[in-house]
């Protein structure tokens, strides 16, 4: 009978071959699953517990508050009104300026776009006035001065899609003809750091120590057309339930107005220019750069976030 071989088989490879392709698939696996040297292991393990401690510290520091600002101190004093009485120097109520430097009854948008600005931000060319204060025959002008932009007053659906306010809108908040403190119920007189005085149209009696407060809320609905009205208010509106009326259907920032005066005590001896604490009323002329306002707006205000006066949060 025939004897079957079984067939030959290959030969094995030298020891030395076979321990070098062992290490070539260990360095490949290696590489595969992302291998670093011991220091480079301990310094990636750091990096990743720094960043995940950064994370949550940086979502603390974002406030959620629709609001950028701007501190403008007083800068001079005018019987000037450039929206009231524009070309009429003299013909106004003495008022107190703040912002920009070169407000007068002749100012315009050109006038106040050439001048310069007290404000920080710089940038902020706007002017602010109101009616000055005085402590029996002595004038006071606020050591506190902060005009914040708003997106409280409306519905954060509509927070989002505030409009910058177009560049040279003029508006007035208050009634300097108020006859009686129901004639306005938009200025409010207050004590700092004493909210259990409450607050009032009319001038309150803040302890000794203490400031006497002005805040003034500006309107935040535009027509979206006119940047002045016959009687400065008619094309702005403030929100009904949280929106903007079909007459003014432009959502901008609320302007809040906040001074501070350095007086208190009896409120018999206060008077405005205009009359009682009643007839605080506030004037805005916007000189913001459309650049500037539409950053801040974007940055701040549409996410709802607080930012500071650089516009940042």
């Amino acid at each position: 009978m025939r004897k079957i071989l079984a067939p030959p088989t290959a030969p094995s490879p030298p020891r030395w071959r076979r321990l070098l392709g062992l290490a070539a698939a260990s360095v490949a696996a290696l590489l595969i699953a992302g291998f670093s040297y011991p220091g480079e292991r301990a310094q990636a393990a750091q990096t990743r517990a720094t960043q995940a401690q950064a994370a949550p510290a940086q979502a603390e520091e974002v406030v959620r508050v629709a609001e950028f600002l701007a501190e403008c101190p007083y800068s001079h004093r005018a019987t000037d009104d450039p929206i009231v009485f524009p070309g009429l120097p003299g013909a106004s109520h003495m008022h107190s300026f703040f912002g920009n430097t070169s407000t007068n009854a002749h100012s315009d948008l050109t006038s106040l776009e050439r001048a310069s600005s007290n404000c920080s931000p710089a940038t902020d060319l706007s002017s602010y006035w109101v009616p000055t204060l005085y402590n029996g025959d002595t004038a006071v002008e606020p050591t506190g001065t902060t005009f914040y932009y708003l997106g409280e007053g409306v519905r954060d659906d509509i927070i989002a899609k505030i409009q910058p306010m177009p560049r040279g809108l003029r508006i007035v908040a208050g009634n300097a003809k108020a006859t009686g403190p129901h004639d306005n119920t938009i200025s409010r007189w207050s004590c700092l750091h004493h909210g259990e005085v409450g607050s009032s149209p009319n001038f309150v009696n803040c302890p000794a120590g203490s400031m006497l407060e002005s805040y003034l809320d500006f309107p935040q609905c535009w027509n979206g057309k006119d940047l002045d009205s016959a009687d400065h208010k008619s094309h702005m509106s403030y929100p009904v339930a949280g929106a903007c009326p079909s007459t003014h259907p432009v959502p901008v920032p609320k302007l809040r107005q906040v001074l501070r005066y350095p007086v208190n005590g009896d409120p018999a001896r206060f008077r405005l220019a205009s009359g009682p604490g009643y007839t605080m009323h506030g004037d805005f002329f916007n000189v913001w750069p459309a650049g500037e306002m539409e950053r801040r707006v974007r940055d701040c205000i549409n996410p709802i976030i607080k930012c500071g006066a650089d516009g940042r949060p």
